[in-house]
């Protein structure tokens, strides 16, 4: 039987204008065809949401022409030396964390560079941190600790789009004259409206009404690969498909730092070690020292005066005949 509460929005519980708002939204919308999912087999299970998971890359493909603008803003200022900024809470405010987390090891960026703020801080990322998402006010706190100017990119995201940090890190950030990206799954969003660049990734209700970690959080965390990779392509990052820029910090990413060099250039094993030793370690160096035939440190001059673009470093190298 339902209840006279659930039945009235406005009832007197306090939440009555919260629960008529998030009823309006897509992702936290009810399916009455999955209400006896639990009573599948587990087979069945699987393959209905597996079934839900593939329509994700659609949805996403819809907005790539508001996706490749966000991105273009976002190198155009990095490349000034700007930061491009996560800011979002719970389940999105941690996939902005990782995002940022591997953009070191992947494109050896400074820590500074690419950064992930969570609602709450650090705890929040394994802890709720109560509250935390309602604060517009701690978002801008959060941004003026971090100095922003007018060169940063800063990204709210929110599967609902109505999350008060997001939308509080967005309009923040647009006072101050950064560039702002609003990452949503609900169409006509406020954190979508709030920002230059909105990017609403329909991806229709959930398996589990209101769990944006599944479906919601799948596009969240395709549009973020989107927009970190390709900005750092943008920046001269990579050399075709190669990471070049990867910092060899373990012993896989060792082996790996010597097969892009092989792949890169075809060297022997004996040149690439002995490129490699010449520019201590350093992979776009070690590729440009075998294909431009030059030493360690003109490999390194002619980088800074390319701004780290291999191609155009390649294309300035001294020839010899």
């Amino acid at each position: 039987m339902t209840s006279t509460t659930d039945a009235d929005p406005t009832a007197s519980d306090g939440y009555g204008e919260l629960r008529a708002q998030l009823a309006t939204l897509t992702t936290e919308a009810f399916r009455p065809e999955l209400a006896e999912i639990d009573r599948l087999a587990t087979i069945e299970i699987a393959r209905i949401m597996n079934g839900e998971d593939q329509s994700v890359p659609a949805a996403v493909g819809a907005r790539l022409p508001e996706i490749a603008a966000a991105i273009d803003g976002t190198a155009e200022r990095m490349a000034r030396g700007g930061r491009l900024i996560y800011a979002g809470a719970g389940t999105a405010g941690r996939l902005g964390v990782l995002d940022a987390s591997e953009c070191p090891p992947t494109f050896n960026t400074d820590p500074s560079e690419v950064i992930g703020l969570i609602a709450g801080g650090p705890t929040a990322m394994v802890r709720a941190v109560e509250g935390a998402e309602d604060s517009k006010e701690l978002a801008a706190a959060d941004l003026d600790a971090l100095e922003l100017t007018a060169d940063d990119t800063v990204v709210g995201i929110s599967a609902s789009g109505r999350t008060p940090y997001a939308i509080g890190a967005v309009e923040h950030a647009r006072r101050k004259g950064a560039l702002t990206i609003g990452l949503s799954c609900n169409a006509d969003s406020a954190l979508g409206a709030a920002a230059e660049h909105g990017i609403e990734v329909v991806v229709g209700p959930e398996l589990l009404t209101g769990s944006t970690r599944l479906k919601a959080g799948t596009a969240q965390k395709l549009v973020l690969n989107m927009i970190s990779t390709i900005t750092m392509i943008r920046l001269g990052k990579t050399y075709g498909n190669l990471m070049v820029d990867v910092r060899a910090s373990n012993e896989k990413l060792r082996a790996r730092s010597r097969r892009i060099v092989s792949l890169a250039t075809g060297a022997s094993d004996e040149e690439i070690e002995a490129a490699l030793a010449a520019t201590d370690g350093e992979v776009k160096n070690a590729i440009l020292t075998i294909l431009g035939q030059v030493d360690g440190p003109t490999a390194a001059t002619l980088l800074t005066a390319s701004d780290g673009h291999l191609r155009a470093a390649l294309a300035a190298a001294p020839r010899t005949t």
